[in-house]
């Protein structure tokens, strides 16, 4: 139950967030890359459902990711799209690269799975010694209402190959002074009704207060920060269950 996305999680990830689909993101980080001429590096790329649709509009991303099987199924879709960023296994805290960036991009919440405050700081810092001067970091949050212990979800897909994997979530902590939820994960992958691959996962999910992560942004050296809501850019928050990003200058 150490580190996220082993092999049957990434594959429910795929399955379930093919590369290209969007829940408003990948138009939203395509409008605001635009303007690019530079490098872009978005961290915690995942199996690429971001990272492919803007290689396809000409944007020089690249990316890493902690989970060698996340960039494993990257690679492939790379690979089948005639694809070649450069990926690599890192973590958000600790990465370091000879190149600097015009652009860094944490969508969907990735953030949020430094769920320790001090490892939250040290990837801000990092990430903004990888940007340009008048680089931008553009990162989402997500708030984590109505979370409480014991709430279960449970549910399954069909691989291509015809076997069914289940998920069964439940959620075991809430710590409300120190911001993060911890779920454990019970993956299964059945074939013709017999168990043939089994793997648990705890889940950690830091959660953030739309201001305090504006004043987080601050005090590691962030300027002209922008908060938006469900991809609309410059819309303040209403709700708690907006996605929010935020976006931010090294501009001094």
């Amino acid at each position: 139950m150490l580190g996220y996305y082993n092999q049957l999680s990434s594959e429910v990830y795929d399955l379930d967030k093919p590369v290209g689909r969007s829940f408003g993101d990948v138009e939203f980080y395509t409008d605001r890359l635009a303007s690019c001429r530079g490098k872009v590096l978005e961290p915690g790329v995942g199996t690429g459902r971001l990272l492919v649709p803007l290689l396809e509009k000409g944007i020089a991303v690249s990316g890493f990711d902690a989970s060698e099987e996340m960039l494993n199924i990257c690679r492939h879709h790379c690979k089948e799209k005639g694809l070649h960023p450069k990926l690599w296994e890192e973590k958000m805290e600790s990465f370091s690269s000879p190149e600097m960036y015009e652009a860094i991009i944490v969508p969907t919440g990735t953030f949020l799975l430094l769920y320790e405050r001090e490892t939250a700081v040290q990837a801000l810092k990092n990430f903004r010694r990888h940007l340009s001067d008048g680089g931008r970091l553009i990162i989402d949050i997500f708030l984590q209402a109505g979370t409480t212990v014991g709430r279960t979800v449970e549910k399954s897909w069909e691989t291509t190959a015809g076997d069914i994997i289940t998920l069964k979530s439940s959620v075991v902590e809430v710590d409300h002074i120190n911001q993060y939820t911890v779920s454990h994960n019970r993956y299964e992958k059945w074939r013709h009704g017999k168990l043939i691959q089994s793997e648990l996962e705890r889940f950690p999910v830091r959660w953030f207060g739309v201001e305090e992560f504006r004043m987080l942004l601050e005090h590691t050296g962030y300027t002209d920060i922008t908060v938006s809501a469900d991809y609309e850019y410059g819309k303040y928050p209403a709700e708690a269950d907006e996605i929010i990003t935020f976006e931010a200058s090294t501009r001094k």
